[in-house]
């Protein structure tokens, strides 16, 4: 933890938190890629359940520290209960107990190009092991009852095939939602695949990822005909890191701001890099 600075709130990243000790690791490695992007900030971290410490002890340590403010960054992909419940509640928590701190909510990682372009090397690499005729990508998601978080997956799948070169990109899910791993599996080979990489759409491995490869493996034993190769979770990555100190800074300037991540006016996309900058004008249909 760097020294307590009086201008700039300290960083505070929400983790979910995992049974599995890699994933957890994997954790402690992307926080310590955001301290170095950032080593001028006081950093504290915390996760929702299943690690320490948990979210209140490790608000309360940083709160010790000194600082007098401070802007908490969700590790979250894909915003559902534990991003629009448990984060504001520690907060609330933590506002609570220390009503002289000024406590902020940042977004979430959401549908971001530095994490579809983590997802795409990921997709990329699996796809080698999985050959390359009619290749299909099985994108497993955690899946929610929040079905807002379930349809963003949807979004992410679209972007991530179109004009990529990735072949087909189909949604599923490993819990709570469908289609499953095995639906979406057979979805691929319906549709003509002989070779799927099914790629875990998780920022951190855990005990869910390992059963996204065990039904896919599973799956495969009785489809000798189709080739399939399963891929990793994001991981810590560089492009992470640096979207977490854009979230920071968004939430530290008081900016609200359009889901402009994406917008093809915006940003560069493959395929539409001719779009960035145009003026906006009125569409003209005549259909």
């Amino acid at each position: 933890m760097t020294d307590v600075g009086e201008r700039q709130p300290a960083l505070f990243l929400i983790g979910h938190g995992s049974r599995s000790a890699a994933g957890v690791d994997q954790y402690w490695q992307l926080a310590e890629l955001v301290r170095r992007l950032r080593p001028d900030l006081t950093h504290g971290c915390g996760f929702i359940e299943l690690a320490r410490p948990d979210l209140d002890t490790a608000l309360d340590d940083l709160v010790d520290s000194g600082v007098k403010s401070v802007v908490a960054v969700p590790l979250v992909l894909l915003g559902a209960g534990h991003l629009k419940t448990d984060g504001p509640a520690a907060l609330a928590r933590g506002r609570a107990r220390h009503p002289e701190v000024d406590f902020t909510y940042a977004r979430d990682l959401g549908i971001h190009p530095g994490v579809l372009a983590v997802a795409e090397d990921r997709i990329r690499a699996t796809q080698v092991a999985a050959g390359a005729s009619n290749r299909a990508v099985l994108l497993v998601g955690r899946g929610s009852t929040d079905p807002d978080a379930n349809a963003d997956l949807y979004k992410v799948a679209r972007l991530l095939e179109d004009a990529r070169g990735l072949g087909m990109v189909e949604p599923a899910f490993v819990s709570l939602a469908r289609p499953s791993v095995t639906d979406g599996l057979d979805r691929c080979r319906r549709l003509g695949a002989t070779s799927v990489a099914v790629v875990p759409y998780f920022l951190f491995t855990g005990r869910l990822v390992d059963r996204i490869g065990q039904q896919a493996r599973a799956w495969a034993e009785v489809h000798p005909d189709t080739a399939v190769a399963v891929g990793s979770e994001l991981g810590p990555d560089h492009r992470v890191a640096r979207l977490v100190i854009e979230r920071y800074d968004e939430a530290r300037t008081d900016g609200a701001f359009m889901n402009c991540d994406c917008c093809i006016y915006r940003t560069v996309l493959p395929g539409y890099e001719h779009r960035v900058g145009r003026p906006a004008a009125g569409a003209s249909h005549t259909h």
